[in-house]
């Protein structure tokens, strides 16, 4: 299966992995040519991020295995695209 992109809730620690350990050990995973993260919760102890991954061929398994042993959790898969393109959302009024 083609994964070409895939958008993941992720928590970490505050303290470790830093933001850029996290990104960096994702940027070394097969297939990824590009990665986006973003914060979308914090308290005291932990933070969640918003990872968005593209590239082509992005090994799955690789990628969750990654972000575990870089000391974070993957809490769920929000979105997934295969195939030879991406489909960009549209969303109109409705």
């Amino acid at each position: 299966m083609n994964i070409r992109r895939i958008v993941l809730d992720v928590g970490k620690s505050l303290s470790r992995p830093t933001f850029v350990e996290l990104l960096n050990a994702i940027d070394t995973v097969p297939g990824v040519e590009a990665v986006n993260a973003s914060v979308t919760e914090m308290d005291m102890e932990t933070m969640g991020i918003s990872i968005t991954v593209e590239g082509s061929n992005i090994d799955y398994d690789e990628l969750i295995d990654k972000i575990e042993r870089s000391g974070s959790a993957v809490h769920s898969i929000d979105q997934i695209a295969v195939g030879k393109r991406l489909i960009e959302n549209i969303r109109g009024n409705i």
